[in-house]
């Protein structure tokens, strides 16, 4: 079997495009697309559907897909193993992200992480604004972007889904907005940053609409904001990976489960950056693999 076709095909599935895993190791696009097309060949099943604007697993490629993975990442490991500890990580990490996605999706990966490279230190470097990876000395950043921008080496981790949600409390005292021009009369819980406290996005059937939201209370920060949102002050407009446990056990409601929303643009994701890609330490190796394994597993 062709590792390397294997190796791509599963790069094109997490990144969602033959033109960004060419990008990512720097080799034409039709390079990716035919090492992809002669594994499809050797298999015979066809692993991603491909039209001029769209490209997607089939239900086989996904199968497929999710259980070479595991297999993959095992051979990956017996030959870090074999190399001893040459390919150990070693020395310190430091990793950074919003206060909220660290709080949320980092933290509890720190266990996994300590006993993966338990000769490794990490400093988790929390912060709002985004950190130069160069000049703060970074070796691994999470942004939440439409795209990063810059000289730095970015890979895309997962997609982001906005809701709009509210205490099951709110909605028994106030009702259950029909629509999301409702909104426009409710007392919201706004966030603070600029672009999102004014206006809200809502997108179904492919059509578009926006809402001018207001509201009494202002705050600056997510995690304060899925408390307030579970205080009962009103509806928030927040990130999927931010509430999902609180969707689940029915802390929040969904109020617009049919739409997309969001306060800047749909096409915001979590992305993996890193200053250069001429040598991957083990250490970012390590962490990245944990990254990643925890998106798909969320």
């Amino acid at each position: 079997m062709d590792l390397n076709g294997l190796q791509m095909a599963l790069r094109v599935a997490e990144l969602g495009s033959f033109a960004a895993v060419a990008r990512e190791v720097e080799v034409n696009h039709s390079s990716v697309s035919r090492a992809v097309a002669a594994l499809e060949d050797r298999l015979g099943l066809r692993l991603f559907q491909r039209t001029s604007r769209h490209l997607s697993l089939t239900a086989e490629g996904e199968r497929y897909l999710d259980r070479v993975a595991p297999l993959l990442a095992e051979l990956e490991a017996a030959r870090l193993d074999a190399r001893g500890d040459r390919a150990r990580p070693r020395g310190h990490l430091r990793l950074t992200a919003s206060v909220a996605y660290g709080t949320t999706r980092l933290v509890p990966l720190l266990p996994a992480l300590r006993r993966a490279a338990p000769d490794l230190g990490v400093e988790l470097v929390l912060s709002d604004g985004n950190l130069d990876l160069v000049a703060d000395r970074i070796d691994l950043a999470i942004r939440l972007a439409p795209a990063p921008s810059g000289d730095v080496v970015s890979s895309r981790l997962h997609g982001t889904r906005y809701r709009v949600v509210a205490a099951p409390g709110w909605v028994d005292a106030h009702g259950a907005p029909e629509m999301p021009a409702d909104l426009a009369e409710i007392d919201c819980l706004r966030n603070a940053l600029p672009g999102h406290r004014d206006a809200w996005r809502f997108r179904r059937a492919g059509v578009e609409t926006g809402v001018t939201v207001g509201g009494t209370v202002l705050i600056s920060n997510a995690l304060a904001l899925v408390e307030a949102a579970r205080a009962g002050l009103g509806p928030a407009l927040l990130a999927d990976w931010l509430i999902g446990p609180d969707l689940a056990a029915g802390r929040l409601v969904d109020l617009f489960p049919d739409h997309e929303a969001t306060a800047t643009t749909f096409e915001t994701a979590a992305w993996i950056l890193y200053p250069s890609r001429t040598y991957l330490p083990a250490k970012v190796r390590v962490t990245i693999d944990l990254l990643r394994a925890s998106a798909r597993a969320a």
